[in-house]
């Protein structure tokens, strides 16, 4: 069976952070979504920190709303999965919620979940998603998987997981690490979770990941794409993108 098309969605974060440089709205989120969203990206990406570096609660809203003139986008929002996170997911009621292991001090998401130490807090938070009709993801480390690990994920019954490929994205030429992450892609998809992936992809490193794991639903692109997006312009980077998954299938 042919495998469906992998979708891009655009983590707008970076936007946000050098709005806030200036203390004023200039970029514009709203603006700068817009386009995006008449794209062919499938839909936004954010991730609402507690200090509000860059997307803040209020845009959060702002998005919903705008969102709802584009009922064939998603929006998938990532976060630490505090009480506060919670109830924020609970009102806005995204498509996807993406869980994450950051305490608020680190820079950027940096790591997958420990899913044996962690398992019942997830399994609880994951069934408070999905009781909201929310998909739910959980970061994934593929390179520190092993059988107590698959074992508890079973168990929390996340409806995706996320690979994490800043191991990946530093080593794409490494066919040893693209094995290792196949492998695992593999057996997340043996217990009937489906995959996304992100982190430091970019127009040189996408396509061996999707051509070696062509079953990766979702990829969420922020930095490379906002960055190569000041030479290109907006439009043309995210066309790129789609052609490059485009080649893939």
């Amino acid at each position: 069976m042919k495998n469906e098309k992998t979708k891009l969605s655009v983590n707008i974060n970076k936007i946000a952070t050098l709005r806030n440089a200036r203390g004023k709205n200039t970029p514009d989120i709203l603006h700068f979504s817009k386009i995006i969203l008449k794209s062919k990206a499938c839909g936004l990406t954010v991730h609402p920190r507690p200090d509000e570096r860059h997307i803040r609660r209020a845009d959060v809203f702002d998005l919903k709303k705008l969102l709802k003139n584009y009922p064939d986008k998603e929006f998938n929002i990532e976060g630490y999965p505090s009480d506060s996170f919670i109830d924020l997911m609970k009102q806005i009621k995204p498509q996807q919620c993406t869980l994450v292991p950051d305490s608020p001090k680190v820079l950027t998401s940096n790591a997958g979940w420990d899913f044996v130490k962690y398992k019942a807090f997830l399994k609880t938070r994951v069934q408070e998603l999905q009781s909201c009709q929310i998909r739910s993801s959980l970061f994934l480390e593929p390179l520190k998987m092993n059988n107590n690990q698959y074992e508890s994920l079973q168990d929390i019954k996340p409806n995706r997981i996320e690979l994490y490929t800043e191991t990946y994205a530093e080593n794409y030429k490494n066919q040893d690490i693209l094995k290792e992450y196949k492998k695992c892609a593999n057996k997340v998809n043996q217990l009937n979770i489906k995959l996304n992936a992100g982190h430091d992809l970019n127009q040189k490193n996408l396509s061996p990941l999707l051509k070696a794991i062509p079953q990766i639903k979702e990829v969420s692109i922020g930095q490379a794409l906002i960055s190569e997006s000041l030479e290109e312009g907006i439009t043309t980077t995210i066309n790129k993108y789609i052609k490059i998954i485009d080649d893939c299938f």
